[in-house]
């Protein structure tokens, strides 16, 4: 059987995911298989990573690292470029590993080719967005996964706790089959414990009981919540992991020892050290450690929800506590610590429990899952039978995947055909149908205000919804919704834009933000553009397409003081477009946006001018048919305003000077004082605001209160 795996996370990067996938690749190797491991590359390339795949062939693609936590990457190759490595590898199944970003395109891949796909399910994303502080993104995570989880032809959940997440998401129970993790019991064994280790490394005494947590340093498992077992008498909490926590939990916890990462039989030596091992996490489909543990005969206190409560039998092997509930943690740890008869008790059926749990074991019930899919989708029969009957395939043609390039927009229900890179190609019309504006005032359309009543104005992202709208090749209506608030910044659109756009299930998403950070004093550029990255690749994951526009500044002189920072961040966004597949609008390669004529009085705001001129070069990056010559016809329309001519009513353009710019600017950042705008009330738009074009199928912004919503 030729088996592709599509990895989430990889080497070096040791987590659970990339634990489990290093056993499966010994087992598929030792029973012959041929495996292809597709995952995120990080860094410069290792000559030394082949070695570790037991003779599977890997592609390592283009990844961004997540903010806060750089050792987790990201990356969001196009299903197009998945299936041509799919068919090169003639795979007869595709199995997902914590699939996510990169397992939503390995889904669409393989449904491209008619593959039978394996999700395995591992990590409870929508959980993790809770404790890394996004909530409100949770609900957003749910839908994808069960979306994700509901096309893949089987999904493989590792405990019980796990199978009701699935089923609660809607996932077809009969779509999901129980496959728990397998445990090398000759690693991980009580004779691997050492008086040295307890002595040199956990600096315990004679008599002093070693209380030991083994994991990730990060938000989703609640190390913090050792701090109720720290000061127990006559224990030593030794902590083994690392991660983005550690620096805050060393200073949390001043009395415990940190060991750092550590693998194989390092690890195996500090396990078995431990008296009682700790885990309080909340958010464990599985906790492939807690099975590490009972292996070398080490009882456990864990909090008593997800996969834990699959593998702690309660006053057996250990005991299991009220989530939350730190006084019966402590309590329950403090019985073990202080009861010897009973720990030894607990310790010898640790290990009686997970014995006949090998990965040899565990890795014949997935391959047994493999044939199951596979039969399930017509593929070849059920396992014995595989080789005799599949039909020899044609070689893949290497030309058939498009290049990943920062102008290529991917199309999620496209057809299973090669199609050549945008650069070769005449641009098709436009599909999308519910298009939400992210940003800050540039977006909200702030000074834009032609053709419209006192107080009230349009804006390029309402300009190129209307273009959207006319070039939409069936006449279909083009839902859109502008979230953009004027002052916000990058974390305002990571944090509640972009969430909500997801939420409304956008299909096209244009971001331009970052002017108010790169005025403020002393900004982090390369921080800020890591958040947005991760924000793009949210979207992106969700299927939809991402306008990406640069930042930029009026030509004048003070502009020079934000020159470099914007230029910085500029080249950054260029990167994440390259790396995520969304779509830059550059205007580095567009002066003529910049020049005087294009901005409003205050400098800091496009004029009308402006806003339309963007709205067509949006529009041209997007592929709208005859974008350029439209632009002409509407530059001609506004001849008379371009020679100085005022409308009735209308106010005459006074520019800012540089010494007004200055002033404004670094302290009210990009919400200036354009003279119309300015009398605009709410930080939201209302459906008045909007003007229905009676050429267009648009139907246009409709806001209720506080809650944007897509019409």
């Amino acid at each position: 059987m030729k088996v592709a795996l599509l990895a989430e996370s990889f080497l070096p990067h040791m987590n659970g995911v990339t634990h489990s996938l290093l056993q499966v690749l010994r087992h598929l190797e030792r029973r012959g298989h041929d495996a292809l491991v597709i995952a995120p590359r990080s860094g410069t390339a290792d000559p030394s990573l082949e070695h570790s795949l037991h003779g599977a062939r890997s592609v390592l693609l283009p990844s961004v690292p997540l903010p806060t936590y750089p050792d987790v990457r990201v990356t969001l190759a196009g299903a197009h470029r998945l299936a041509a490595l799919l068919r090169e590898h003639e795979a007869d199944v595709v199995h997902l590993a914590s699939p996510f970003v990169l397992g939503w395109r390995g889904v669409l891949a393989a449904e491209m080719l008619g593959i039978p796909s394996v999700a395995v399910y591992q990590t409870d994303i929508p959980a993790y967005a809770e404790r890394y502080g996004v909530p409100g993104a949770a609900p957003a995570l749910a839908r994808h996964m069960a979306r994700l989880h509901q096309r893949a032809t089987v999904t493989l959940a590792p405990s019980t706790s796990a199978v009701d997440r699935l089923t609660a998401l809607d996932v077809d129970p009969g779509r999901i089959e129980l496959w728990r993790r397998g445990v090398d019991t000759e690693r991980f064994a009580p004779t691997r414990r050492t008086a040295t280790w307890r002595r040199d490394v956990a600096g315990a005494a004679g008599d002093e009981i070693v209380v030991g947590y083994v994991g990730r340093l990060a938000p989703e498992k609640q190390v913090e919540d050792l701090r109720a077992i720290a000061d127990l008498p006559r224990t030593r909490l030794v902590v083994v992991g690392d991660g983005p926590s550690r620096p805050v939990l060393e200073r949390m916890l001043p009395s415990a020892v940190f060991t750092g990462f550590l693998g194989g039989d390092a690890l195996a030596e500090a396990v078995a050290g431990f008296d009682v091992f700790v885990h309080p996490g909340e958010s464990e489909t599985f906790c492939q450690t807690i099975q590490e543990a009972l292996a070398s005969g080490v009882p456990v206190v864990a909090t008593g929800r997800g996969g834990p409560l699959d593998l702690v039998s309660n006053s057996v092997d250990g005991w299991v506590y009220r989530p939350g509930d730190l006084a019966e943690f402590r309590e329950r740890v403090r019985d073990l610590v202080g009861d010897d008869a009973k720990r030894r008790a607990f310790a010898a059926n640790a290990r009686a429990a997970v014995l006949g749990r090998g990965w040899d074991v565990l890795c014949d019930e997935l391959l047994g899952h493999y044939g199951r899919a596979a039969a399930a989708a017509g593929r070849i029969p059920e396992p014995g039978h595989a080789a005799a009957s599949r039909a020899p395939r044609p070689p893949a043609s290497r030309g058939t995947a498009p290049a990943v390039t920062r102008e290529r927009r991917v199309v999620a229900s496209a057809p299973p055909t090669s199609v050549p890179a945008m650069r070769d190609r005449t641009p098709v019309p436009p599909r999308w149908t519910r298009f939400v504006a992210v940003g800050d005032s540039l977006s909200e359309g702030l000074c834009d205000t032609s053709r419209m009543a006192a107080g009230e104005y349009r804006g390029w992202a309402d300009r190129l919804a209307m273009l959207l709208a006319l070039a939409s090749p069936t006449g279909d209506r083009v839902s859109y919704a502008n979230l953009a608030v004027r002052s916000r910044k990058v974390a305002d659109v990571v944090e509640a834009q972009v969430p909500h756009a997801i939420e409304l299930g956008a299909d096209l998403v244009s971001v331009l933000i970052g002017g108010n950070d790169l005025v403020g004093p002393r900004p982090d550029v390369h921080a800020l553009a890591d958040r947005l990255a991760t924000s793009v690749a949210a979207v992106r994951a969700t299927g939809a397409d991402v306008l990406l526009v640069t930042p930029f500044m009026p030509q004048r002189p003070a502009s020079r003081l934000y020159e470099r920072r914007i230029a910085a961040f500029a080249d950054r966004i260029v990167g994440i477009g390259h790396d995520t597949g969304a779509i830059v609008l550059d205007v580095a390669a567009l002066p003529a946006l910049t020049v005087k004529g294009m901005w409003a009085e205050d400098r800091v705001h496009l004029n009308s001018a402006g806003h339309r001129a963007l709205a067509y070069e949006a529009a041209r990056k997007l592929g709208v048919p005859d974008a350029a010559a439209l632009a002409g016809l509407e530059q001609a329309a506004h001849e008379a305003d371009a020679h100085g001519v005022v409308a009735e009513g209308a106010v005459a353009d006074r520019h800012a000077s540089d010494a007004e710019w200055l002033v404004r600017t670094p302290f009210r950042g990009w919400h200036g004082g354009c003279a119309d705008a300015r009398r605009a009330t709410g930080a939201r738009r209302s459906a008045r605001n909007c003007r229905p074009c009676s050429a267009s199928p648009m139907r246009h912004p409709l806001f209720t209160g506080e809650k944007p919503g897509l019409c």
